[in-house]
């Protein structure tokens, strides 16, 4: 499958792409708008990266408790659930006065709940799809998601300026209703993947399984470290340049769009396979000159051409299901997703520690550092056997 029309003529992708699209755009508004609250009310870069990158701590939480539902759950009623479920408490995040301990409270259960709605909805798209069309899917869904960041963020900054976070943050659960409601509306209802009720120990069980295997592992850590650590340099956009965090995050989500687009329709098989590692060190490499300290044009510039370099998770995820049986797809990119996001968390409350300590700069320069020192060590490993 190579062509967006054959995608789009596919029997349920709309639908599971316009839900995803209006919970992208949830998160990316009501991000920035919380992200903003408390960095006014603390003045803390540590806290204000963790209120927008928060929810990915709690994932390791739902990788090793909830995952198993990935396979194990009607994907309609389940998609529908997460997303009123993060409807519910965006808009509770919105209510004035909320005690800090309150709003990390209500931070720590979405990041429960989204580390079952990402393997249930990633399963569902290679189910909806031949097994050839999932790499064109999944990097529709990245461009949706690099255009949805980029308007955003725009509007976002906009509507956080011109209005207040706690606005901006209602329409964030507005939408998330909506993504609700086309879920709900739009997909047919279908059968689990595999029989059984969800439970921790089928988690634990089905996780042990999947890192077992060498190859499949040096796929994980590819696709969780140095991702993860060039997102904490993204979580110190809003204390690096306050008044213009907006800008930097739209630019990022350009470059991820730009990507997205090469890798996923234009370049073919025996080339995209070659790209991996170079494109991981391009993730990095741009936010090394932020030790300067750059402008904010140059910043902007820097911040674009790495997130090109995101588009390597596309081809690790295709190697991912190369290595995994059918029956465990779900849960396979439910650990991806979970994992992943779970370092994007804990480099984001590194990146706000470290800026605490010395500078939102120097600590974006000492993470592409480790980033592309991660990159090279996976590379270089004498019992890899994956091309990278």
């Amino acid at each position: 499958m190579r062509s967006y029309q054959h995608l789009f003529r596919t029997r349920e992708f709309t639908p599971l792409f316009v839900s995803s699209a209006l919970q992208v755009a949830a998160s990316t508004v009501s991000g920035l708008a919380l992200g903003t609250l408390v960095y006014e009310a603390t003045d803390s870069p540590l806290l204000s990266a963790l209120s927008m990158f928060g929810p990915s701590l709690a994932q390791v939480v739902g990788a090793t408790t909830l995952l198993s539902g990935a396979d194990r759950l009607p994907p309609r009623a389940t998609l529908a659930g997460t997303a009123a479920a993060f409807a519910a408490g965006t808009a509770l995040l919105a209510v004035p006065g909320l005690p800090l301990g309150a709003v990390f409270a209500v931070i720590l259960v979405q990041g429960l709940i989204a580390s079952l709605g990402g393997g249930v909805r990633w399963g569902l798209l290679s189910e909806i799809l031949p097994k050839d069309g999932y790499l064109l899917g999944r990097s529709v869904f990245n461009m949706m998601h690099g255009g949805m960041q980029i308007t955003g963020y725009a509007t976002g900054g906009v509507l956080v300026a011109v209005l207040s976070p706690v606005s901006t943050l209602l329409l964030g659960a507005v939408l998330y209703a909506a993504a609700a409601l086309v879920s709900l509306l739009g997909l047919s209802r279908r059968a689990p993947r595999v029989s059984g009720r969800p439970s921790v120990s089928r988690t634990w069980r089905t996780n042990a399984e999947l890192w077992s295997y060498a190859p499949r592992r040096t796929v994980y850590l590819g696709l969780w470290v140095p991702n993860g650590l060039v997102v904490g340099c993204e979580s110190l956009f809003v204390s690096y340049a306050p008044d213009r965090a907006g800008l930097l995050f739209a630019c990022a989500a350009a470059g991820m769009l730009a990507g997205d687009v090469a890798v996923g329709r234009f370049l073919p098989p025996a080339v995209r396979r070659r790209l991996i590692t170079p494109l991981l060190l391009l993730l990095a490499a741009p936010y090394l000159l932020f030790a300067l300290r750059p402008p904010l044009a140059v910043a902007a510039v820097c911040v674009a051409l790495a997130s090109v370099g995101f588009a390597a998770s596309l081809l690790q995820q295709e190697r991912l299901l190369s290595l995994t049986s059918p029956h465990l797809t779900g849960h396979a990119l439910g650990l991806h997703s979970s994992g992943m996001l779970t370092l994007q968390g804990v480099s984001a409350a590194l990146a706000g520690a470290l800026a605490q300590v010395t500078s939102p700069a120097a600590a974006m320069a000492v993470l592409a550092g480790a980033s592309v020192a991660v990159t090279l060590t996976l590379a270089a490993a004498p019992s890899r056997r994956l091309p990278m």
